[in-house]
């Protein structure tokens, strides 16, 4: 009941955190049954392409053998190389089908994710000792639907299988009377159909797997309210979330500042070190302050200012006093109002036309 209450819990789809930390440690969504697909269309394929050439060759080897039969020492050392030359015959012939299986098995994993280094699932885990768990895993939700399915594969596969060769009945009958030459060619197109019919229908049975263990693999990653929280609370914990955001704020809060310096009515600076932009308009109770800088933003505020026209009066002493007590989109405190006033009104004088 414990176990069922906290999977109802889990109601919340996982956050990229969560699922990144599970690939990391090499839990992924993957469904052997496209890894079996990829093999067996590997295989066919293989067999289509090798087969003629490997069948003359292992057929021409079979042959010789077969008429040459009674020229075989009877003792072990040419029993033993008689059994070589067939084996290796045979390697010949099934070398590139397996190579090609092999390739395709590597390219069924590739499909289902990016390949991924970890040693975490080779790490001993206490829990894979526990009966419990051991039992668990052998008569436990996933373990029966696994049952199901494999006895359902086997079923309608078989079922295919037994078609298929009903089809082939007649050559079969007269398979065992052709000559080796013969034969094996025969016997590579019955089972290219055969294996043509399966991988039709494995195909279906792939795309269904597929799509159930991904959505199997999320389920199992979901996250109460209570996790969500706590990772939340993690992240904004974290040093380097915190630093990042606080670039991000540094960032936004100097890109506004840029945007409002054209605007400004006036820049106070001193040649280096401090620059104060303030706006003030007819009907406003006080200037505005739009941005301030010290060192390399000041400068920056500076040319910003010049570049838009906008008038840049050097006043060391008041240019630190505003950096220090104005706020940005805030008014300017009151005990600067009469020196910035003088500011403001000579700027003022200057934009007059001169009659």
């Amino acid at each position: 009941m414990a176990e069922g209450s906290e999977s109802d819990d889990k109601t919340e789809e996982p956050t990229e955190r969560r699922i990144q930390k599970a690939i990391d440690r090499g839990d992924v969504a993957k469904s052997q049954e496209v890894n079996t697909l990829f093999i067996l269309a590997g295989g066919g394929l293989a067999l289509m392409i090798f087969s003629g050439g490997a069948a003359q060759d292992l057929s021409r080897a079979l042959k010789g053998f077969i008429e040459n039969a009674h020229m075989v020492p009877g003792d072990g050392a040419g029993i033993r190389f008689a059994l070589t030359r067939v084996l290796l015959a045979g390697a010949a012939a099934a070398a590139m089908p397996l190579l090609a299986m092999a390739l395709c098995a590597i390219a069924g994993a590739m499909v289902q994710h990016k390949p991924l280094w970890t040693t975490e699932p080779l790490a001993p885990k206490p829990s894979r000792l526990s009966p419990m768990a051991g039992a668990k895993r052998i008569f436990g939700k996933e373990a029966i639907v696994q049952f199901v399915k494999g006895l359902l594969k086997i079923s309608i596969v078989g079922a295919v299988v037994a078609v298929v060769l009903h089809g082939q009945r007649d050559r079969a009958d007269v398979l065992a009377r052709l000559d080796a030459s013969a034969m094996l060619p025969a016997a590579r197109d019955m089972l290219l159909a055969l294996i043509g019919s399966v991988l039709a229908l494995h195909a279906f049975v792939a795309a269904g797997d597929f799509f159930y263990q991904k959505m199997s693999w999320r389920k199992r990653l979901r996250m109460s309210k209570q996790e969500l929280k706590e990772e939340y609370k993690e992240q904004e914990g974290s040093p380097e979330i915190k630093g990042k955001l606080r670039q991000l704020r540094q960032q936004r809060s100097k890109g506004r500042m840029m945007a409002a310096v054209p605007g400004a009515t006036v820049v106070i600076a001193n040649p280096t070190h401090f620059a104060v932009a303030l706006k003030y308009e007819r009907g406003m109770d006080a200037p505005l302050c739009v941005a301030k800088g010290v060192d390399a933003l000041a400068l920056t505020i500076r040319r910003v200012a010049e570049e838009a026209g906008v008038t840049v009066v050097e006043n060391p002493p008041l240019a630190r006093l505003l950096h220090a007590s104005a706020r940005i989109d805030e008014e300017i405190p009151v005990e600067h109002y009469k020196a910035v006033a003088e500011v403001i009104g000579y700027v003022l004088r200057l934009r007059r036309p001169r009659g």
